[in-house]
């Protein structure tokens, strides 16, 4: 790996003595490759995977390479994840019931550690301003299971209209120049400049305006960046210390490898030390700085702005048929009505479910609503692969158990033939080793294929 020579003296400057082992370590180009487990699917440790090098700072957190393709990482039981990354979601320390936003959220890796946190109750809304971006992000949520997660592409500022002082804790893992990933990801060396920190940080210092704008009183905000830059890292979290007088830096707990923040590096205020800084050579992993802030202002009653009339949201009603389609299915399938009828909601013929109590999200950029159940067709009801994902085998009546083989064939948008006793037409929860990966209709002992096609190229062996 060839560094930039203004790079290297910058580093040399600021590191001193350290500089020597910082450098070579970028410059080794081991990367070391993690994953974590899902809490949010059934049985979740139950996997084929090397599960002998837990992380310490990460309960769901593994050291170890997983394949894109396996069966494991299709219905979200795996995600892969670098390491230091992971400690971000986990500086958050979220609990169930808290209405959290992941700001800049895609690809999804941290929105996806704090959906398993929420444990299904209160709210994420992961937000992301790039719409190929945003569809990758949707993607990775929706592998989770997670039933209380809204997706949006929009510019932080646009959100303060509908979000305005609404959030218990708001992640900023901000765009930033990308130091941190030079040995992961040596593109990112071809757009580095002396002066790309300096953009970066201006670029942040807007998107946390939003941020605190979004922020209950009394909320917390949790920064991070993937750089090593001073500029983006200490200096944006004195920078919020001096423009939002109610925050206070919260100590972050340091394990083994992580280093604290460098007063020296900003304008040397003593708390910039209970930050986090992540170095390739002290911490097996890449670059990344984390800093936690608690707003000490009294803490009102949570308040939304919900839309005036009706015909104003983005949602209709379901019609007679639709319901009666949705009631069957329920039936057969459950043998009983799985969400109050005040938490369903159509958006261009697909079924979502939205808690009425969420925010009402007229006027903005929507990606997902919600989870996303299935599609009103003439005369039918088809289930969504979302909903698939989110449900625990066990409480399904209509459940078929493929081999790993039938799996391998049907991701790869095969129909297969039944050859077990007659099975009644319909909709079945499609299961591989009980872990539910799709749903599939039966029609005369063929199961019919209905596994996304945009997904078919990614999954199997072939």
């Amino acid at each position: 790996m060839n560094l930039p020579v203004k790079f290297i003296e910058k580093y040399q400057q600021l590191l001193g003595e350290e500089a020597t082992a910082f450098l070579t370590s970028l410059q080794s180009g081991k990367v070391q490759k993690g994953f974590r487990l899902n809490p949010l699917k059934p049985n979740f440790k139950q996997v084929r995977t090397d599960l002998s090098r837990p992380l310490n700072y990460v309960a769901t957190g593994y050291l170890g390479a997983i394949t894109g393709r396996s069966l494991e990482h299709q219905t979200g039981y795996l995600y892969s994840q670098e390491p230091s990354a992971m400690y971000v979601a986990e500086a958050a320390a979220v609990q169930p019931g808290e209405c959290i936003l992941d700001l800049c959220a895609a690809p999804g890796g941290k929105s996806t550690q704090l959906a398993g946190k929420l444990q299904g109750q209160g709210l994420l809304v992961a937000n992301e301003i790039d719409a190929k971006r945003a569809r990758v992000l949707a993607e990775n949520l929706e592998r989770t299971g997670a039933t209380n997660v809204q997706i949006l592409n929009e510019q932080p500022a646009k959100l303060i209209k509908k979000f305005k002082g609404f959030f218990d804790k708001v992640l900023v893992d901000a765009p930033c120049s990308g130091e941190g990933m030079f040995r992961k990801d040596p593109a990112a060396i071809t757009y580095w400049s002396v002066d790309y920190p300096r953009e970066c940080a201006n670029r942040q210092r807007e998107i946390l305006k939003s941020a605190w704008q979004l922020l209950k009183p009394g909320g917390q905000l949790i920064y991070s960046t993937c750089t090593f830059a001073p500029e983006e890292d200490e200096q944006i979290a004195a920078w919020l210390l001096a423009e939002y007088p109610t925050l206070k830096l919260l100590p972050l707990k340091k394990y083994s490898g992580m280093d604290n923040g460098r007063p020296e590096f900003a304008d040397g205020r003593a708390e910039l030390t209970r930050a986090v800084r992540l170095f390739p050579h002290h911490f097996q992993g890449e670059g990344h700085f984390i800093a936690k802030f608690q707003d000490t202002q009294p803490q009102p009653g949570r308040r939304l702005k919900r839309a005036k009339k009706r015909s104003n949201q983005i949602f209709r009603a379901l019609s007679p048929n639709e319901q009666g389609y949705w009631r069957e299915f329920c039936q057969l399938q459950f043998g009983r009505q799985l969400f109050k009828s005040v938490d369903l909601r159509v958006l261009n013929d697909k079924l979502y479910y939205v808690n009425h109590n969420w925010p009402e999200l007229t006027g903005l950029r929507v990606v997902r609503p919600g989870l996303e159940l299935g599609v009103f067709k003439k005369k039918r009801f088809e289930p969504a692969y979302g909903f698939a994902l989110s449900l625990n085998p066990a409480f399904c009546q209509r459940v078929i158990e493929l081999s790993l083989d039938q799996w391998n064939q049907y991701v790869q948008g095969q129909p297969l033939q039944l050859s077990s006793n007659k099975q009644p037409n319909g909709w079945y929860l499609l299961t591989c080793q009980q872990k539910a990966f799709s749903f599939g209709k039966v029609a005369n002992q063929v199961l019919k294929n209905y596994f996304p096609k945009g997904l078919r190229l990614r999954y199997g062996q072939r």
